[in-house]
């Protein structure tokens, strides 16, 4: 036991190391990586706005308005921006309500039927796209906030790429136990397996992530890699377009957008066991052994030492409960600097076991959905 504990710490230790070097690879948004950033006033042609910030909304009554009103309050000097709503045949009042802002930048589309072969809210998006006019497209979820300053940070990590997409990770603000076990591991994944400078520094499209909550693309660079026509079929769109993105040639950035975004995903259990039960097999691409490997290793690491500490402490070996109190230790560290980069709140990093439990969980509920005769729920659609 002495020797499994030790083997899992070096290894916990290794990913400590890991995680401090990505989460300072990690740029901010607004942050000038490459050239010195253009002006966004140079950037206007005409009357044509510069950015267009585009949301995707279905019966989302409850969002639309605080995030029309986040986005309207966002400076705008030296240049100009339209925000175009695509009211996806909702069941509520969400058209009704994006239209009442009365601000002559917000344009509300009818979302047109789903057509065969598509998925939801690649469609809502594909619409929005070619009704925009900007030279900048601003993929925004209705649930998100905007800072005050993070449209112009957009533009300013916008002026300096050039091209291609730019997307990051919201700060996530949670209720439910559920969703504060779960959501902040999103960002735990990425710092934990996905070197963050390839994401923009390699041409391989198996470096990438992506959050559609905010996905901020160059027009040329979205028609060049097929928009969302070419990914209609693609359950976990996000992370499609930016692999897109990258097999066309064009850059794509990840970066920390904690400090301009906030947003709430989830608003209880269900929400959030549906959401991520619809994209985790299909974001690995489907892959068994893949989601098995990953099942294992999470467990050994985060869940075995917590159980081996209480089973040694039991039974009086104290040095292998010595050994698993600090892999259990090195577990939280590791978490904990995660949770810092995505803001979220300290004694989280103590659930960590808790965390991969449930995320195991519903990952195997997950794979579960892809087989015949099963599928996903999601806002009233199924999805196979």
């Amino acid at each position: 036991m002495i020797l499994l504990l030790q083997l899992i710490a070096a290894g916990l230790l290794l990913q400590l190391l890991f995680v401090l070097w990505n989460s300072a690879k990690l740029p901010k948004l607004g942050e000038v990586q490459t050239n010195p950033p253009i002006p966004a006033s140079s950037a206007n042609q005409g009357t044509t706005p510069y950015l267009s910030v585009l949301i995707p909304a279905r019966d989302e009554a409850n969002n639309i308005v605080p995030c029309l009103s986040s986005v309207l309050a966002c400076s705008s000097e030296g240049w100009d921006f339209e925000v175009l709503v695509l009211d996806d045949r909702s069941n509520d009042q969400t058209g009704e309500l994006a239209s009442a802002t009365g601000d002559h930048r917000v344009h509300v589309l009818a979302g047109r039927e789903l057509p065969q072969g598509w998925l939801g809210k690649s469609h809502a998006c594909a619409q929005l796209a070619q009704a925009a006019k900007g030279q900048w497209l601003l993929f925004l979820d209705a649930d998100i906030r905007l800072r005050p300053k993070a449209l112009a940070a957009a533009l300013i990590t916008a002026a300096d790429q050039q091209s291609g997409l730019v997307t990051g990770f919201p700060c996530q603000q949670t209720g439910t136990w559920l969703e504060k076990l779960i959501v902040p591991l999103m960002n735990f994944s990425i710092l934990c397996h996905l070197p963050i400078p390839l994401v923009r520094d390699s041409l391989d499209s198996r470096f990438v992530a992506a959050h559609g909550g905010f996905m901020l693309i160059h027009r040329d660079s979205y028609t060049r890699c097929g928009g969302h026509v070419g990914i209609r079929s693609e359950l976990v769109d996000d992370m499609a377009l930016a692999r897109a993105v990258k097999r066309s040639g064009d850059p794509v950035s990840l970066v920390n957008i904690v400090d301009h975004t906030v947003m709430r995903m989830y608003h209880n259990a269900g929400e959030v066991w549906n959401g991520y039960r619809k994209n985790i097999y299909d974001g690995l691409g489907r892959r068994p052994l893949l989601l098995l490997s990953l099942l294992i290793i999470y467990s050994m690491l985060y869940v075995l030492p917590l159980t081996l500490f209480i089973s040694a402490s039991l039974t009086g070996q104290g040095t292998a409960a010595a050994w698993a109190m600090f892999a259990v230790l090195v577990g939280i560290g590791i978490k904990r600097i995660s949770d810092a980069s995505g803001k979220q709140e300290v004694w989280l990093c103590v659930l960590i076991p808790a965390s991969i439990i449930c995320l195991i969980a519903i990952a195997i509920s997950s794979w579960w959905g892809s087989l015949p005769g099963q599928g996903y729920e999601w806002k009233g659609r199924h999805y196979r």
